[in-house]
């Protein structure tokens, strides 16, 4: 059971486009494409935005900040709120007028209507898994005795708020099934509030923990939980407090928060942040501390079979914050660790507790993949590969000797393998670009694959070819993207309107997945490519450097090229081209744009990271000084002025046609950093075609967001990208 850190969670940033189900549209209305003159009304009508004369000097250097004052509050600045209801009233309007909207709505809508179910947790003989039934708000979360018991439903989430925007986020059930401890996401944002249910009757106890951010849920017998918080924000700042001074909290079971019991915290340092997992005998708690993204890891343990104040006196295992270690699990005395130490590609090695010292032992060593996961489930090991960005599972014992591979599927991802020593099964999910997730159960004795939970689709997945290629990079770097398209595309040869995905950063491996909204542009005879491209963590250590800190010119270039192959190879043609990506890829997109902005024909920066040189300010961007450097060193300061896509939009150029995204409520990228890019673009001299902003109110940085909400923004951007690639609906 690897855990990331708690500034690693704060660095899961957005990733694909959510699928998402909205309310049925009337039938398409065609109408004109936007023309050279309605272009030019558009940027007349855009909302006049305050200038202030606002310049500091940075090492010498003038720089000016004229939409600082965006950064505020959109909930306690009224100017701010004003100039986002103009916004948004312009960019509706423009939307409205899209001849593809409607019809991408509908096939959205009917691509997600489909019964999908989440991975199996079993705890004593319960099993607990969640479900959505097509086109609900939020999936349910169900509960079976037995695998083959009737289920029972647990937990409604739609029934939480009118506007859907309430969602179960974590869950776990006690070791025995007898409570569920679970967090709950308001509006989107990362603030957690934490409550317990009595599984047996379904009834809620009166337990609630606030103020829960980036935690695990870590449950200690039947007593209480573990878990970790922030201290309460100064009012006014709840969605825009840099995040600082997390510690390890217990909470006991019936005793109100003012109660909990402070385990363990770092008040001299402060950047820290702490989290715990128990394991499954129930007799050690571990504790992992990092300070930012990077996976550097201190580890300590706590042995839970003591009383009084010596329970909470940690005993270190890994001392310093230098690499990566995961727990994976405990047997008595021993336990297991997936580890980058000597390893960029990750081994499995493990410790006897009952010796003192580091006696680590290599059970698995370091292989030509990196390793991304382990669990052990009855006496055996379960490891899950990344070759190329794809999924690979092999079944060894404890001690390391190869057992089998698992057969799982063509070009996809395999994710799950949780469970426990001495179960008899695990569980696993399987999807590809083509392909919605399939859950099988895996006996571990026999080596049996039987389906659990198999959807039921509206589409042929055999329709559409999903290919692996490899282009070069501009310094030749040998860089891989999977393509998508109809058979029938393919065959043809001809270029067609493309959507290009990227994200580079934060060691983030992107691999094959299914979206609605991606399957909607494919039916609608578009192109789908996904490059990954270095930041990311496809190859393991190496890959992640060569994109980040001073390296990190090297994403941009990748993507640069991932485009300048696809008109190359005739996949698409020029004017054809749309990119698209989500936070870390929102900051890409911005980049490419100001660099290339020659290459696409329509671009969507999702909730990114625009301010290079105060993203440090604001809630968790503290923490991604990792990837990004630090804007107060002069070395950093000047590699971040350098791509800043607020700081270096190129007036006198044509650029394509923007559709920013955010929503009022992320406070993991605060909007802020989408308001001001987005007023420099409408200020700048930078050609005819539209530079809109769209703001979704009740939602975040993505999680936890409503279907149809996620549908009506899946539609909007797909219209827009539709109308300037010259997509051609059938």
């Amino acid at each position: 059971m690897p855990l990331r850190s708690p500034a690693a969670l704060a660095a899961l940033l957005l990733l694909p486009l959510a699928p998402g189900p909205a309310q049925a549209g009337d039938a398409m209305t065609r109408t004109e494409p936007t023309s050279p003159a309605n272009a030019a009304r558009l940027i007349a009508a855009y909302p006049e935005t305050r200038r202030d004369p606002l310049v500091e000097t940075h090492f010498g250097e003038p720089v000016a900040d004229p939409y600082r004052w965006l950064e505020a509050d959109v909930r306690n600045d009224p100017a701010v709120a004003d100039w986002v209801a103009q916004q948004n009233r312009v960019t509706g309007a423009y939307l409205d007028r899209l001849a593809a909207r409607d019809w991408f709505r509908k096939c959205i809508r009917e691509l997600t209507d489909y019964e999908r179910f989440g991975l199996p947790v079993k705890a004593g003989n319960r099993y607990f898994y969640l479900r959505n039934s097509g086109l609900l708000n939020q999936p349910q979360l169900f509960v079976r005795d037995g695998l083959k018991g009737t289920p029972r439903l647990l937990l409604d989430p739609n029934t939480w708020a009118s506007d859907g925007a309430t969602a179960l986020d974590a869950w776990k059930p006690s070791q025995d099934g007898r409570y569920l401890l679970y967090s709950v996401q308001d509006g989107g944002s990362d603030w957690r509030v934490l409550k317990v249910l009595d599984v047996r009757t379904g009834q809620p106890l009166t337990d609630t923990v606030r103020w829960a951010k980036f935690t695990q849920l870590a449950w200690v017998g039947h007593e209480g939980f573990l878990y970790s918080r922030f201290p309460a924000p100064e009012p006014g700042q709840t969605f825009q407090q840099a995040s600082y001074n997390q510690a390890l909290w217990f909470h006991r079971i019936g005793t109100p928060q003012e109660a909990d019991e402070l385990v363990y915290a770092t008040p001299d340092r402060p950047e820290l942040g702490h989290a715990a997992q128990v394991t499954a005998n129930g007799r050690w708690a571990v504790i992992t501390s990092s300070s930012g993204t990077d996976a550097r890891h201190a580890i300590r343990v706590l042995d839970l079979r003591r009383s009084g104040g010596d329970r909470w006196t940690p005993r270190e295992l890994v001392g310093g914050l230098d690499h990566d270690w995961q727990l994976v699990e405990a047997l008595g005395n021993r336990m297991w660790f997936l580890t980058n130490r000597d390893a960029p590609l990750y081994r499995l090695v493990s410790l006897d507790l009952d010796r003192s010292g580091a006696n680590w032992r290599d059970v698995v060593p370091e292989g030509p993949n990196k390793l991304e996961h382990a669990s052990i489930v009855g006496r055996k090991l379960v490891l899950n590969y990344l070759q190329d960005a794809t999924s690979r599972a092999v079944v060894v014992d404890l001690a390391g000797k190869p057992a089998r591979e698992l057969t799982i599927g063509d070009i996809g991802t395999a994710s799950g393998f949780i469970g426990r020593p001495g179960d008899s099964e695990t569980f696993y999910s399987f999807s590809s670009f083509n392909r919605p997730s399939t859950v099988y159960r895996l006996d571990m004795a026999s080596g049996e694959v039987t389906p659990f939970a198999q959807p039921e689709l509206t589409f042929d997945p055999a329709r559409y070819v999903v290919e692996q290629r490899f282009f070069a990079s501009k310094d030749g770097t040998r860089v891989p993207m999977f393509l998508v398209r109809s058979k029938a595309v393919a065959a043809a040869g001809r270029a067609v309107p493309t959507l290009l995905y990227g994200y580079g950063g934060f060691d983030i491996s992107l691999t094959p997945g299914f979206a609605a909204s991606r399957m909607a542009w494919l039916e609608a005879g578009g192109a789908f490519a996904l490059a990954n491209i270095r930041g990311g963590g496809e190859y393991g250590k190496a890959w992640h450097d060569a994109g980040r800190l001073a390296n990190k010119q090297n994403s941009f270039d990748d993507f640069i090229a991932a485009g300048e192959y696809l008109i190359a190879e005739g996949i698409t043609g020029k004017g054809q081209l749309a990119i698209q990506g989500g936070s870390n890829g929102g900051l890409l997109v911005g980049a490419v744009v100001n660099q290339r902005p020659d290459l696409f024909a329509a671009a969507n920066p999702a909730v990114g990271v625009m301010d290079m040189l105060r993203f440090d300010r604001f809630t968790a961007g503290r923490y991604w000084v990792d990837d990004y450097g630090r804007p107060d060193r002069e070395p950093d300061f000047r590699v971040l002025r350098g791509y800043s896509p607020y700081h270096n939009i190129r007036a006198g150029q044509d650029y394509p046609a923007i559709l920013v995204t955010t929503a009022d409520t992320d406070d993991r990228v605060v909007p802020g950093h989408s308001f001001k890019y987005a007023a420099a673009l409408q200020a700048a001299q930078i050609g005819s075609r539209p530079h809109l902003i769209r703001i979704e109110t009740r939602a975040g940085h993505g999680s936890g967001k409503p279907t149809d909400k996620a549908i009506e923004e899946s539609a909007d951007i797909l219209a827009f990208m539709a109308e300037w690639t010259g997509l051609k609906l059938p």
